[in-house]
């Protein structure tokens, strides 16, 4: 019998503690704890549409590949933070969840502790409302800022999509954009081509993205996102993605990270301020 929506339940998923979220019409999210990370999306149609490597690292030390991982207070090896910050590897809390006929979302918070503090010296408060509907996945960050001092911080929703197959995946929406390419020397480029198609490494830092962007493979996911200044496009290709130990052989075919990210243009939050980004993954009809 399928669970009510609304139906917020703990469970596991390759050994990480976690909580199960019931949607309309069959719907369902899994959210670990560690780092708010949603591990699976499944849509109306039954299908999941988040890629979890079969080999993640599940232990509660290192990042686990796959789903959306939270980058905070740094986006990839841009500073002297661990890779990506440290939100991704903390536990965070559930402090809400509630529902309608045609929704269910659940809130995750976390907030600066003496690690933390250690690492990066500022107080804050992050927040990550997930909301299904029956053909979309909402997340919305907020960043707040209770201390005295302004801070800076560069971040994303790590999107790992689930795609049949990367080399048949294009990007609608792209074109005219400028962005740095971190796998030719960090060069800055025009996107030209009416779309971007996807053939072996690709790193990609687009700036001022203002509109949705589509997935012209399987049935066309559109991806939009608020609040956040660019769009990461990224996929090891086969010769990197052989390098990771915890990605299967062909893992890089079956996923395209189309990432919601303060990369290249950093956020600021004022004191007693608050930031707040979204991200919209979007079935269509």
């Amino acid at each position: 019998m399928a669970e009510a929506t609304g139906a917020l339940v703990p469970t596991s998923c390759q050994g990480l503690e976690a909580v199960a979220l019931a949607g309309p019409r069959g719907t369902r999210l899994v959210v670990a704890r560690q780092g708010a990370q949603a591990l699976s999306w499944t849509s109306a149609d039954g299908r999941e549409r988040l890629y979890l490597s079969p080999r993640a690292v599940t232990d509660g030390r290192p990042p686990v590949r796959g789903g959306i991982p939270v980058c905070f207070p740094q986006f990839a090896a841009l500073g002297t933070l661990p890779k990506h910050g440290f939100l991704r590897t903390v536990a965070w809390d559930v402090v809400t969840h509630r529902a309608g006929t045609d929704y269910a979302l659940v809130t995750l918070a976390t907030a600066d502790t003496p690690a933390t503090r250690a690492l990066w010296p500022h107080a804050f408060r992050a927040e990550l409302t997930l909301m299904l509907e029956a053909d979309r996945l909402d997340l919305e960050l907020c960043i707040a800022n209770p201390g005295t001092q302004a801070f800076m911080f560069t971040g994303a929703l790590h999107t790992y999509l689930r795609v049949n197959d990367v080399g048949r995946v294009a990007i609608d929406g792209l074109q005219g954009l400028s962005y740095r390419d971190a796998a030719d020397g960090d060069r800055v480029k025009d996107e030209m081509p009416p779309t971007l198609a996807v053939a072996g490494e690709v790193d990609r830092v687009y700036r001022n993205v203002t509109h949705p962007l589509r997935l012209l493979a399987d049935d066309g996911l559109v991806v939009g996102s608020q609040g956040f200044a660019d769009v990461v496009v990224w996929n090891p290709g086969p010769v990197r993605g052989a390098s990771f130990a915890d990605l299967p052989p062909d893992g890089y075919r079956h996923f395209l990270c189309v990432e919601a990210a303060c990369a290249d243009t950093p956020a600021t939050v004022a004191p007693g301020g608050e930031w707040y980004g979204r991200q919209s993954l979007v079935v269509p009809a």
